[in-house]
């Protein structure tokens, strides 16, 4: 359907699309850095897609309904921050005109939360293709939760562009898969199949027969569309509109640069500016009249979809409207959903579970109290969308409540295979389509698969939670490669990204209520194999829990050592605690669940806790160059810098020297040479 007003006179297609060549082509020259080639090469694709498919409101870009869009090969940001602007976007021509300057709303790749209709921050190839995955199944997951007979309100795509190099990452496979498994018929992704990467050719390195491959997973492809012809791009569009229980792959070859008279075809034509002889000749060549970064009034007319967007709104706010009036309990929790807004209660019920539930209390393994939190959290918070990557027995992710997707085509929990990185990026798009706080699990060591997805979930702020099991040496016999070493220290590095080891049930619990409360940036939950014994705390202790570190155990004079520790290091630092004090020195045990929180806080606080001047001694499972700030010079990290082995647990630990008697014994030799 063409979502034009009546109005808007007729415009060639060619000319519509070379409005999008000539602002990329001019941004990248004024820049003197940029991707005009994509850019180019997908022009006629993004005219037809943008103005006669794509249900949008540039005036609403938060609209509940609105179709996604997806520009997974992200250094063609060009294309993207183009069709916004023409669109109607607030993103004025200036911006276009500071592409990839400082402060800017046009940077080198997507960003979400910075450049209005921007659904996600995309530029690592295949993640954005992996979140439009995400979005898709939010989408048919809200729709089955939400839609009644007669009232259909939550009916959007999801459209995705895709080049060679989403398609060459391993995470693409992960995804497409998964996707096609769930038929997940909202889905539409466009190959701009031309054939170059920055190397050259790709049919050196790239013979992937790609339509076959979809095919496989269960797509509908639709092969050999040209490009660059628009009736060929609109009738596969409106083939991909008419498919049902398929996701689809529309494949489109096209010339990279294409318009450009003597670099079109080329590498060197993805990631240079053209030069401005290049561009000149490519305004004469294509007739087109216009200044760098000026229109032609009937142009900037032909692509204006406010006002098809404003009537697309409305008319969805009138079914909004008389779906309020039939279901008026459903619509107000669509809306809650959709805004991230917690249900009145939550998540501060967690606060008095952790208080007073008697088996978060006793000793047991930190996955399994995550487990029993988990049992309160499903049934109560229809957001929470949970899964693990082939792991559900071992993580424990899966509770009484879960409803498992891939046995009836809708519910709250998904096992996601054997795709950490997938599932986690995965979980990014549900979170940044909205009605879903995300929970995925794994082993710890096996973050390394996920990593950069969480990356991205920290640099887009998204609230995900990532249930990372098995988190030390503690988990024994499996050995090196599934124990964590250096792991806990990489996820603290990452900016605005969060890691909880707590100790025993309740901190557990607690580390649920902050991650679930935080919606500026995700959490990670590491979570032990082993039982771990429960502490008594006091009510204020149990306050300071949710300030990343606290007291557990203090000594009944000035102390003159502080022990630290987390996770299943905590109970090792206490029994060091007492038999230091048969030896007649005072320790504090202070237990840091959250280390990144802890230092949030302010400086007297963070005194009050670890005591200036005090010698202090660090003790966890993993590399120990990360504690040595909060040590300090003089202090002691004790951890473990080397691979693990396989065998029992408790040997692990003596022959990784984290016991009770080798860790006081250390710190006594601290005291002895201060």
């Amino acid at each position: 359907m063409d979502t034009r007003e009546p109005c808007v006179p007729a415009v060639s297609p060619t000319a519509l699309a070379d409005t999008l060549r000539f602002l990329a082509a001019d941004a990248v020259q004024q820049a003197q850095s940029g991707h005009p080639g994509a850019p180019l090469g997908m022009a006629d694709i993004a005219a037809v897609l943008w103005r006669r498919h794509l249900r949008h409101n540039p005036a609403n870009p938060h609209w509940l309904d609105r179709d996604r869009f997806v520009l997974s090969n992200g250094h063609a940001s060009m294309l993207l921050y183009a069709l916004l602007h023409l669109t109607g976007y607030d993103l004025p021509m200036d911006e276009l005109k500071r592409f990839r300057q400082l402060g800017s709303r046009t940077p080198g790749h997507p960003e979400t939360g910075l450049t209005p209709g921007v659904e996600t921050t995309t530029g690592p190839l295949g993640q954005g293709l992996a979140n439009a995955v995400g979005m898709a199944l939010a989408e048919k997951l809200l729709a089955a939760s939400f839609n009644r007979p007669g009232h259909t309100v939550v009916d959007h795509r999801t459209w995705v562009f895709v080049g060679d190099g989403c398609l060459m990452e391993g995470i693409s496979h992960e995804v497409c898969s998964l996707a096609g498994t769930l038929g997940l018929e909202k889905l539409v992704a466009i190959y701009d199949d031309n054939g170059i990467s920055i190397d050259g050719e790709v049919s050196g390195w790239f013979r992937d027969d790609t339509a076959r491959r979809f095919a496989a997973y269960g797509w509908h492809v639709i092969d050999h569309v040209d490009g660059h012809d628009a009736e060929a791009v609109e009738r596969a569009l409106n083939q991909a509109k008419s498919q049902h229980g398929k996701p689809t792959l529309i494949c489109c070859k096209t010339v990279i640069g294409h318009g450009a008279p003597t670099k079109a075809g080329g590498h060197e034509v993805h990631g240079a500016p053209l030069g401005a002889e290049e561009i000149a000749a490519m305004r004469s060549g294509r007739g087109w009249a216009s200044a760098p970064f000026a229109l032609a009034p009937e142009l900037a007319q032909a692509w204006d979809a406010r006002a098809a967007g404003a009537l697309a709104e409305q008319a969805w706010s009138a079914r909004m409207a008389a779906y309020r009036a039939a279901w008026p309990a459903l619509a107000a929790e669509l809306e809650r959903r959709s805004a991230g807004v917690l249900p009145a209660g939550w998540p501060a019920r967690l606060t008095a579970l952790a208080a007073g539930d008697a088996a978060l209390q006793g000793k047991l393994a930190t996955r399994k109290a995550s487990q029993h939190v988990l049992g309160h959290l499903v049934e109560a918070l229809p957001e929470l969308f949970g899964g693990s990557a082939d792991l559900s027995s071992s993580n424990l992710t899966n509770v009484d409540a879960s409803v498992w997707v891939n046995h009836g085509g809708s519910g709250n929990y998904l096992s996601y295979g054997v795709r950490e990185f997938g599932m986690a990026a995965i979980m990014n798009g549900m979170a940044l389509h909205g009605g879903f706080i995300p929970y995925g699990g794994t082993f710890l060591t096996f973050s390394d698969y996920s990593r950069n997805a969480v990356r991205m979930a920290a640099l887009m702020k998204l609230r995900v939670i990532h249930v990372f099991t098995h988190d030390s040496i503690g988990l024994g016999e499996d050995g090196p490669t599934h124990q964590p070493i250096e792991h806990l220290a990489s996820l603290r590095l990452m900016p605005n990204n969060r890691v909880w080891r707590p100790c025993d049930g309740v901190e557990t619990a607690v580390a649920w209520e902050a991650a679930l409360a935080r919606a500026d940036g995700p959490s990670c939950l590491v979570l032990s194999r082993q039982a771990l014994p429960g502490w008594t705390r006091t009510p204020v202790q149990l306050d300071a829990i949710a300030r990343g570190a606290y007291i557990l155990v203090e000594c009944a004079q000035a102390p003159q050592l502080v022990l630290v520790a987390t996770g299943s290091e905590v109970e090792i630092a206490v029994a060091a605690a007492q038999q230091l004090a048969l030896r007649d020195v005072a320790v504090r045990v202070v237990s840091m669940p959250c280390v990144e929180l802890f230092y949030a806080q302010d400086a007297a606080y963070r005194d009050q806790v670890l005591a200036p001047g005090v010698p202090r001694v660090s003790v966890e499972a993993g590399v120990t160059w990360f504690w040595r700030a909060v040590v300090g010079e003089h202090g002691v990290a004790i951890g473990i810098d080397r691979y693990g082995e396989s065998a029992p647990a408790p040997q692990l630990y003596d022959h990784a020297g984290l016991t009770a008697a080798q860790v006081s014994a250390r710190a006594l030799a601290l005291l002895e040479a201060a």
